[in-house]
Order: C-alpha cells, then sequence, then structure tokens
C-alpha cells in the first residue's frame, strides 16, 4: 500500500504565486467598477467619522515612487481606520493653478498676452493631467471618492479659495506693501517661502571700504580712544556681501549696538572682536591703533565708493559678529531686515532691477551706476561691479553657500522690493472670546491642541511660524485665481465691500474665475454700485498656489464633507513650510483654530545610497517597472516595512527583500486555507490551539496598538517575527501531523483546523488595509465556513472584526514548555550536526524534572515521553535525549510501530475507520 495516498494533504486553490502585476490591475477595476467606497461609507453609516484631508498632488505629469510613497501611506491609515469601524471620509484632490502648468503650456502656446486663450490651455492640461494621474493611483490598489474629486479649477471651489481672501481681506490682515520679497526673474514672479529651495551656490565675497565723510571723519578722529600718537588721516568702515550686485541701493551701514570697534592704522574700521582674524588674513590693513563703542557713529555718514551716495551708519540687532567685519552692507530694497532697519531710520528703498533681473533705468536717474549697466542682468555682470570698486575691494574670493532657489526654474532668486499683498503675521485681529492677537500668536496657540507623529514635528512648525515673514500672496502671473478686488484709480486704496466681494464670489461659483478677464469692471459690481466703474481698476495679481491648496480645508472639510477639522493630515516633511503652514495659517483666520486634529509626516525616496533620485543622475526607478517587477502588494508592503518617518531607500534589491516578505505572509496563508478546506463547522480547542490563540491575542493587540499610533513598522516587526516564530516555527510545524494522519473528523484534527479557521481570520483583517488586494484573493479562495466567519458581504471590505481569545494564565503556564523548547531545539541542532539523527522523530526524551504539561512528546515532536534508560545520545541538566527504541510508522513516520513496515496503533485506527 501507498500509505501516502492515505494521509490527508492540504488542499486549495490559492495560488502560490500571486502573479500580482497581471492580476490585481483586473480587481482594482472591479472595485471602481462596483464603487466600493460608496459600498464602505455606506456599511459605517451612522459610525464615528474619520477623515483624512488630502493635500492635493500637482497636476502636472506622471506620477513616481514618492506620489506613490504618500498615497499608499493614506490609503493605510483610512482602511485601518474602516476596519477599526470608522465611518472614513477620504476625497482626493488635485492642485490645479500655478507656474508648473504654465511652464508647459509656454511652450506650445507664446502669446501670453492672450490672458483668456492661454488660461483655456492651462484648464485642458490640468484637467488631462488629473485623469493620467487618478488612473494611475488606482493601479496602487488606493480607495476613496476617485469618482468625486475635488479639484482646485472647478467653478465652486475657485469661489471658495475668494472667499477665504475676503476673509482674511475684511479681519484686516491683507495689505499691500512696497517691500522685499524672494523675486525669481526666471519666471517674473514673486515666490512664497515655500516655493524657494535652498542649494548650494558659488558666491562673490568681498570685503569693501566705505570711506567716512570728511564730517564723520574729523567727529571719529576727535573721539575715538587712540593708543598711538600719529592718528589715521582718514577712516573706512569696512563692510562683508557676498551680493556685490546690490550695492548700487547701498543706504546705510549697520553696527552692531553696544558693540566696541577697532580702528586700523590704515584707517579701517570693524569689529573688534573680528579685527585680529581680519588682520590676519591682510583684509585689514595695519595694526589696531584705536577703538569706539559702535553707538558714537549712530547717523553719521560713509560715501559708496560705487557712485559717491551717502550711506547713513546706523544700529541694528541683526548684525552678527560671527563672522565678516561686523559692519552690514543694508540695502533696504534688497533686504528684509535691511528694509524694517530702513524703516526706523527713514532710509530710501532704491530698487534699481527690473523684473527679469536686470539694471533698469533708476540707475541712471538716482546715479548710481555708469551707462553700460542698464539692460545687464545683475548678476552676469557682477564683475564689472568688482572693477568699478577699484581699491576700495580690500578682498575677493569665492565662497560655496547655500543660496535660495525657485523651486520651478532651480535659478537663483533675487531678493528685490516690488508691490505685492501680504498677509500680516504681526497684526492684532480680532478673536472669537473679544480679544485682540496677532495671526502668530494664534497659529502657535493652536498648535499646542494638534497631535504630531512624530513629536518633533511640532517643534519644527512651531519654529517656523515664529520666524516666518509676512506670507506674500500675490504673483504676477495669469493661471490662478484672480485677487479679484478692485482699487481706486487716484488713491490706489482697494475697495473691500463686503457686497462687492459677495458678488464676485457669486459670479466665480456660476461662471469662474476667469469672468474677472472676460467681464467690464460695471459687469462685475452689484446693481445699486455699478455707478462707481470709472472709478476703480482691477488689481491684477493672481493668488499664491499655496493660497489654493491652504484653503482646500475650507472647501473640502468645511463646506462639502462638514468634518472640520479633519481628523488627520498627512504629507511629506517639507510641508511643515508648506502645505501644513498655509492651511494653518487661513485656517486660523477664520476661526482661530488649526483645520486638523493630527499631523503625520513622512521622508522622501532616495537611491540606495542615500542620493537624491534623479534623471540626471541616471539612479532613478520608476514607478511602472517596480509596478510590472513585483506588483503593487508588494510596493504597498515595502512603504509599511520602511521606517517611512526617515527617507526610504529604492532599489531592486530592498525591492527583492520586500517581495522575499510578501511570500512569506502568502505562503503562510496558504498554509491556513488549504487546511481548514474541509472543515464545516467550529469545534472546540485543544490545549495547543488554545495556546497559540492567546499567544495571537496578545500579539494582534499590540500590532493594532502600533497601527493606531500609525507605527507601521513596529506593529508588522511583530507580526511578521510572530508568523515567523510562533505560528509556522512552533504551531504549524507540531500540527501538520495530526492534520495529515490523523481521522478526518477526529476532535484533535478539527480543533486545530477551528483555531485555524480563527488565525486566517485574524491575519486577514490584520494585513486587510496594507495587503488588501492578496486578502481579497484569499477570500475568493476560501472555504464556506471561513467566508461565513468572517464576512458579512462578499468582498475584502466586508471584513468582520475577528473574535480574540486572550489568556494570560495559559501564556504564563506555557513559559516553561517554550524555554524547554529552546533547549530541546540546541540538543537536536548538535545531534543532526553530529549526524547522529536526522529528525527529532528519531528521539525520545527523559524530562528530569516532569512538571504538570502533558503533551511534552507532541510540543517537542519526539516520538515518546520516556523513563530514563542506558545508552543516551546526549545528556543535559533538564533531560536526557535517547534513539527511539519502536520502529519507524511508514504512514506518520513517528518511530511508534510495533514492528517494521506496519503503521502505528494511531494510523492503523485511522485507516481502519478510513
Amino acid at each position: 500500500m501507498d500509505y501516502k495516498d492515505t494521509l490527508i494533504l492540504p488542499t486549495t486553490s490559492f495560488p502560490m504565486r500571486a502573479n500580482l502585476g497581471a492580476n490585481a490591475p483586473k480587481v482594482y477595476v472591479k472595485w471602481q467598477e462596483e464603487s466600493v467606497y460608496a459600498h464602505m461609507q455606506a456599511k459605517r453609516k451612522g459610525q464615528e467619522s474619520f477623515n483624512l484631508h488630502d493635500g492635493p498632488p500637482y497636476a502636472n505629469g506622471h506620477l513616481h515612487i514618492g506620489h506613490a510613497l504618500n498615497k499608499i501611506l493614506k490609503d493605510v491609515v483610512v482602511k485601518h481606520r474602516y476596519f477599526a469601524g470608522f465611518c472614513v471620509d477620504y476625497t482626493p484632490g488635485w492642485d490645479c493653478h500655478g507656474l508648473p502648468i504654465e511652464q508647459q503650456v509656454e511652450k506650445e502656446f507664446k502669446d501670453k498676452d492672450n490672458v483668456l486663450e492661454f488660461r483655456k490651455r492651462c484648464y485642458s492640461h490640468a484637467k488631462k493631467f488629473i485623469d493620467i494621474q487618478r488612473n494611475e493611483f488606482l493601479q496602487l490598489g488606493v480607495v476613496g471618492d476617485y469618482e468625486k474629486p475635488y479639484e482646485t479649477l472647478d467653478y465652486a471651489f475657485e469661489a471658495s479659495i475668494y472667499g477665504m481672501l475676503c476673509i482674511v481681506a475684511q479681519k484686516g490682515l491683507l495689505k499691500q506693501r512696497f517691500k522685499p520679497v524672494y523675486w525669481s526673474w526666471a519666471c517674473q514672479s514673486a515666490l512664497a517661502e515655500a516655493e524657494v529651495e535652498y542649494k548650494d551656490k558659488q558666491s562673490d565675497s568681498i570685503f569693501v571700504a566705505f570711506n567716512l565723510a570728511p564730517q564723520s571723519a574729523a567727529f571719529l578722529a576727535k573721539e575715538a580712544h587712540f593708543s598711538v600718537e600719529q592718528t589715521p588721516k582718514d577712516f573706512a568702515l569696512v563692510i562683508w556681501t557676498t551680493t556685490p550686485w546690490t550695492l548700487p541701493a547701498n543706504a546705510a551701514i549697520a553696527l552692531k549696538p553696544k558693540t566696541t570697534y577697532a580702528i586700523t592704522s590704515a584707517g579701517h574700521i570693524a569689529a573688534l572682536e573680528l579685527a585680529p582674524k581680519l588682520l590676519e588674513k591682510g583684509i585689514l590693513k595695519g595694526e589696531i591703533v584705536g577703538s569706539f563703542e559702535s553707538d558714537l557713529l549712530e547717523k553719521h555718514e560713509a560715501i559708496n565708493p560705487l557712485n559717491g551716495r551717502a550711506s547713513l551708519v546706523v544700529l541694528g540687532n541683526h548684525v552678527s559678529l560671527e563672522e565678516g567685519s561686523g559692519a552690514v552692507h543694508t540695502a533696504p530694497g534688497h533686504g528684509e531686515e535691511d528694509y524694517f532697519l530702513g524703516l526706523d531710520y527713514g532710509l530710501e528703498v532704491l530698487m534699481p532691477v527690473d523684473d527679469f533681473g536686470r539694471y533698469d533705468e533708476e540707475i541712471l536717474e538716482k546715479k548710481l551706476l555708469p551707462q553700460e549697466f542698464l539692460g545687464a542682468h545683475v548678476l552676469k555682470i557682477q564683475p564689472k561691479i568688482l572693477e568699478l570698486l577699484g581699491e576700495n575691494l580690500l578682498h575677493h574670493s569665492v565662497i560655496t553657500h547655500s543660496y535660495p532657489h525657485c523651486w520651478r526654474t532651480h535659478e537663483p532668486v533675487l531678493y528685490r522690493a516690488t508691490t505685492q499683498w501680504f498677509i500680516l503675521m504681526d497684526e492684532p485681529f480680532l478673536q472669537p472670546d473679544g480679544s485682540k492677537k496677532t495671526l502668530r500668536q494664534v497659529a502657535l496657540e493652536a498648535i499646542e491642541a494638534v497631535e504630531f507623529y512624530p513629536k518633533q514635528g511640532k517643534n519644527r512648525l512651531k519654529a517656523m511660524i515664529e520666524q516666518r515673514p509676512d506670507w506674500c500672496v500675490s504673483r504676477q502671473r495669469s493661471w490662478g485665481v484672480p485677487m479679484a478686488f478692485f482699487v481706486d484709480k487716484e488713491s490706489q486704496e482697494p475697495l473691500f465691500e463686503p457686497a462687492i466681494l459677495e458678488h464676485i464670489k457669486g459670479i466665480f461659483s456660476q461662471k469662474g474665475c476667469n469672468a474677472w478677464w472676460e467681464a467690464k469692471t460695471a459687469d462685475l459690481l452689484p446693481q445699486d454700485l455699478k455707478h462707481l466703474a470709472p472709478k476703480l481698476e482691477k488689481n491684477p495679481h493672481i493668488l499664491d498656489v499655496w493660497f489654493d491648496s491652504g484653503s482646500t480645508f475650507k472647501a473640502v472639510c468645511e463646506e462639502r464633507l462638514k468634518l472640520y477639522p479633519s481628523g488627520l493630515v498627512l504629507e511629506g516633511s517639507d510641508q511643515h513650510r508648506g502645505w501644513f503652514q498655509s492651511s494653518l495659517l487661513l485656517s486660523c483666520i477664520a476661526h482661530s483654530k488649526a483645520p486638523f486634529k493630527a499631523v503625520l509626516t513622512h521622508g522622501f525616496t532616495v537611491d540606495e545610497k542615500g542620493h537624491k533620485m534623479s534623471k540626471s543622475k541616471g539612479n532613478v526607478i520608476s514607478l511602472e517597472h517596480i509596478l510590472n517587477t513585483y506588483g503593487s502588494d508588494i510596493l504597498r508592503l515595502w512603504v509599511v516595512l520602511n521606517d517611512y518617518q526617515n527617507d526610504l531607500s529604492v532599489s531592486d534589491a530592498f525591492f527583492k527583500q520586500t517581495a522575499d516578505s510578501y511570500k512569506k505572509i502568502r505562503n503562510t496563508l496558504r498554509f491556513l486555507l488549504a487546511n481548514i478546506a474541509d472543515l464545516e463547522s467550529l469545534s472546540p480547542l485543544n490545549p495547543l490551539d488554545e495556546w497559540i490563540l492567546a499567544q495571537s491575542a496578545q500579539v494582534f493587540n499590540q500590532v493594532q496598538a502600533h497601527f493606531q499610533g500609525y507605527d507601521f513598522v513596529k506593529g508588522l516587526q511583530k507580526l511578521l517575527a510572530f508568523i515567523a516564530n510562533e505560528l509556522s516555527g512552533i504551531y504549524m510545524d507540531i500540527c501538520k501531523d495530526s492534520l495529515y494522519c490523523d481521522g478526518k473528523n477526529s476532535p484533535k484534527r478539527r480543533g486545530i483546523q477551528t483555531a485555524m479557521l480563527h488565525l486566517a481570520h485574524q491575519l486577514s483583517f490584520t494585513l486587510a488595509p496594507i495587503l488588501t488586494y492578496t486578502i481579497e484573493e484569499v477570500f475568493s479562495h476560501a472555504s464556506s465556513l471561513f467566508k461565513e466567519v468572517a464576512l458579512s458581504g462578499t468582498s475584502v471590505f466586508d471584513l468582520k472584526e475577528p473574535t480574540l481569545h486572550p489568556n494570560e494564565a495559559l501564556l504564563e503556564e506555557f513559559k516553561a514548555p517554550l524555554h524547554l523548547r529552546t533547549l530541546f531545539s540546541e540538543a537536536l541542532d548538535c545531534l543532526k550536526k553530529d549526524k547522529q539523527v536526522k529528525t527529532s522523530l528519531e528521539l525520545e526524551i527523559h524530562l528530569k524534572e516532569p512538571d504538570d504539561f502533558k503533551h511534552y512528546a507532541e510540543w517537542l515532536m519526539v516520538s515518546s515521553v520516556c523513563a530514563k534508560q542506558d545508552n543516551a545520545l546526549l545528556d543535559t541538566s533538564a533531560f536526557t535525549l535517547y534513539k527511539a527504541k519502536a520502529h519507524k510508522c511508514p504512514r506518520c513516520w513517528q518511530f511508534t510501530s510495533h514492528s517494521a513496515l506496519e503503521p502505528c496503533a494511531r494510523c492503523a485506527k485511522v485507516l481502519e475507520h478510513a
């Protein structure tokens, strides 16, 4: 007889190989056709809500792996909350206005003066990529309201954005100012903080002597302290700058208040603390012969060597003594600190640079530079500035330092004073309790009520709010929401009449904001105010795109979902200076509180060496390659198996490792499915079954606690360790004998199958938010009983929360058997290494201190527990191992048969009743 034919071997149609790249997309299409998201919402109607508000990706270009990281994390969180019983709201969205789209359209359409045609093409470009990206997102196995996403170019959405702007204006926080801002000469527009990226740049570093005016020099010669009789005849303040192109606009030199400055025998002046180092380098000439306190020279004058204009000596707390000379070149038109210092001293704001970064007519009108500089780009003609300085240029070197660049063109930006609209950070405005606070104060207080994951995100955002300047929200472009205010032609004062603002908002909601360009002024005014039209002109600016995305809480959470504030926002850590900040500020203006209850951040995708991925480096691994090679569930597992709060390394090697982890999970599920296939009803459990379910209850509770705190990495590590050790390494290995060799309906076998069904249910429930397709596949191959126990419908989205079987007392009882098993495994390895046995079934064991545990033969997978005897194979302090005396059963392979080639008593009984 071939005893193999008498075994109950596991059987399942669930394939060993997933073929994810081919199979998963078909299921994702089915989910869309079956409106899975609507099904999920209907299933949880009336339950507590959880809203993850989507920070919108930009509707331009195809997705890359960074997009996948973000969307998969959001999807895992949303699904986890869904399976935990919440009614989830996740409305994906797209950011549709702004410079990147303009740049793409400009490649084909050069007539930018035709604003309406240009905007029409930008609209089409954005809509095209929304459709492209939506389809690409769905290939990741994500769910959400993709049938009705939010798009910032929708008429109602544009009206909502404009409505938010009106709130800012009516609260007195929107003001027009002529002040320095980040300026992109490459795209001729102001930039917000979040639109600036810092990278290394080579710059000219120069020290320049500004001679004191004769009257000021005479005053210093009289009042300063000198250690020699022969004092210098002339004096010069030595300034340091890395932006020589701004020197024509110099209006002052700032010294540090209450600080001692040194005078050299050559008349050079620098902070006493820095002077020795400058003398050593040969930047200052002579030796120190005198000193004075900085306050002495306040409001005296030096002479700009470029143009002979007066430069006022002023005092500024921003002056640093860590580098430079302690004398700071001050141009209020080219620096924020310079600008505010200029307000204190009434300095002239010179701005001789046009939108394209070229010197303009002001250099001739104010006699700042010679004719040859007119129309020259400031960065390109900078060497000529150095020539013009002549002997006043004391030192020149080239340094590499971190410098702001335009986020889109990657060109260095200029700091340039222009007339822009700003949201004021330090203007007090009325609060709900009747008090007045600044936006900075309100935002910092609001942060305290927000949970941050990781916790250091809180301090990072607070520091940025504490230090940030006023928010420049105006842009000199065409594709965006207009700052649709009328301005008085004579006074240039904006008109914030509520009736006008509300009327314009109504027009935008019906016709879109193209109406601002299409309609005449009179047609945009309410009937009773049309008579004002001849006195008014349209504000030409559009809104910063960060204002668009920052106000999405209003259009989506507040107005559409009625769920404000949102439960969570989840974006890359760079959004502390971007979307988190813009959303926070606008929400604090509207409601004096944060628009989100919690903030979760992730890192960025880098190559295996930790370098940023770029096409020029040739280190990009495309999303398409990963999906085709490995499949979406392996990509999803990669996201949550890694410490996503730091940067994630992308390489085939890492994905192969993840694929190995996926195979272990899949094979475990397959083993469980195959061994419960013939189970028709639940049965009582055996002690080992109760132990594994007590163990799983402990592990699954810990995993869920980690998942609840968004620590998917720790949760999965615990789960994978449980699968490898207790479940596969102990329980499943032990149970094979009973599953395959016991009678089909033996109580022990049915108990094991019942436990395995519960384990399959628990694993499916825990993994469903991550490996949603795979768990859907599990149930398409599941037995009727498994579906009945685990599902309330037909799909993975109908999973019921599994029953856990906690039993702390039982786990305590099993500590001794587990310890003994560890010792036994070490002994068995020694015997196998010495080639004394091939399997543990060849052994009998004598326990030197037996306890109440009755299942050691099964637990250790030996043929029997025996009394003490002679001829031990191995003797330890806890047990002695012997070669089994009985014969090997040809059916179950245990050494328990009375004679060779005859089945053991258990197998004989099974065969008899077969």
